[in-house]
């Protein structure tokens, strides 16, 4: 299981957290979407690949785009997590989403 997507999908449900919508088109009029997200709690993460290789994330108008989705969202109640492959691969990605769910249930 390579791609990380995937792999934050698997861990989700190895964490027995609510299962997420994935491409989530969170705006009515713009055409941006979440990776994951619970509409329900306005919790979205969104995984950035290509951290290392100048993959669209982070080169000029890709990364502006994901400002102003990011501003969009925040700016309507979202909350929204951005990770890198790395730190899905890694676990650090599904330690904060089980954190914020345990915040939640508290």
């Amino acid at each position: 299981m390579s791609n990380p997507e995937e792999i934050f999908a698997f861990h989700v449900r190895v964490s027995k957290l609510p299962a997420p919508v994935r491409e989530f088109r969170f705006h009515p009029v713009r055409r941006f979407r979440f990776d994951f997200c619970w509409p329900d709690k306005k919790i979205a993460c969104e995984i950035d690949g290509g951290t290392h290789t100048n993959g669209r994330h982070n080169r000029g108008t890709g990364y502006e785009k994901d400002c102003y989705k990011m501003a969009l969202a925040i700016s309507e109640g979202w909350t929204v997590y951005r990770f890198t492959s790395g730190m899905v691969e890694d676990g650090v990605a599904i330690d904060f989403i089980r954190k914020h769910f345990a915040r939640l249930a508290a």
